[in-house]
């Protein structure tokens, strides 16, 4: 199979398992700290039965290390943010913020990688704009700091994929997660202890239905997603990766309509907001073709 085509596929699973994610912060009984707590502290442990991780402390040079245990921490402050938007608002809302990652990504990529900004990546990203504020604009108004706190991790979802599209080449995909998850899980075991002081009442130690979807969380919608979307950016571009993802809130959504009831809260706009951020998802793979095939024939 072409190499290109099989990291789509890869990455389109990987966005399938992350679609469950929401739901499953929105069904998880504990805070979002505490939550992201277990889930990078699960899946790291996970990550030992598929790599030697003394070999790997002893081969990698430091620098890489630390730059990978820097976009850890991003993936800790992303996935805080994120599931604290799911708290502050609800899952399908949370989704749709991070449809604006692309957004973010077509201004953010060409700035860190040096590339050329290519007007048609600003153009989609900009479309995602109005179908925002339709969506905020048919939303009840006590679910705006979950937009807010959405709008953070979307920005950090697109910092950290494009950090990871850097320096993709200097470790493999599997290394990489378990430096980056067990970074995060370092640097939110800094913060527990003194959230568990602020806040004497939080539950941190899961009941047995918890277990079950933390498990579920961490093996499924975060060790394996994650290996195949960090694997697919080996072939496919981060803005390419990030507006994929944007499919995200499709799957979210629908298992939230089913399973989370959330459709009760929302307005019709709000679709109408969506299937704009879809246009443009879907608009992007044909017209990157397009363009492709207009630089050849000029060369």
């Amino acid at each position: 199979m072409d190499p290109t085509r099989r990291a789509y596929l890869e990455l389109h699973l990987a966005v399938f398992l992350f679609g469950f994610t929401a739901i499953l912060g929105d069904l998880i009984q504990l805070s979002a700290l505490v939550i992201v707590w277990w889930r990078v502290l699960l899946t790291s442990i996970s990550l030992l039965f598929l790599i030697r991780a003394a070999h790997l402390i002893r081969t990698i040079p430091r620098s890489h290390l630390l730059t990978f245990m820097g976009v850890g921490v991003l993936v800790a402050l992303h996935w805080l943010t994120f599931y604290g938007a799911i708290k502050y608002s609800n899952a399908s809302i949370c989704l749709v913020c991070m449809a604006t990652t692309s957004f973010f990504t077509s201004f953010l990529e060409p700035l860190i990688l040096r590339q050329r900004i290519q007007w048609y990546q600003v153009a989609l990203g900009l479309l995602i704009v109005p179908g925002m504020f339709l969506v905020v604009n048919n939303i009840n108004w006590a679910m705006m700091a979950g937009i807010a706190v959405g709008l953070i991790s979307a920005f950090l979802a697109s910092l950290f994929a494009i950090l990871n599209k850097k320096f993709i080449e200097r470790a493999n995909p599997l290394e990489i997660t378990f430096i980056e998850l067990s970074s995060a899980w370092l640097f939110l075991s800094l913060v527990v202890p003194f959230f568990l002081w602020q806040n004497a009442d939080a539950t941190f130690w899961p009941g047995l239905m918890d277990w079950g979807y933390l498990l579920i969380l961490a093996l499924l919608c975060t060790t394996l997603a994650y290996v195949l979307a960090l694997r697919s950016l080996q072939y496919l571009s981060a803005f390419a990766s990030n507006l994929t993802v944007n499919l995200e809130p499709v799957y979210g959504i629908a298992l939230a309509w089913v399973i989370l009831n959330d459709h009760q809260e929302l307005e019709p706009g709000f679709y109408w907001g969506v299937g704009i951020i879809l246009l443009a998802v879907f608009s992007y793979p044909i017209l990157k073709r397009h363009f492709a095939k207009e630089e050849l024939a000029a060369e």
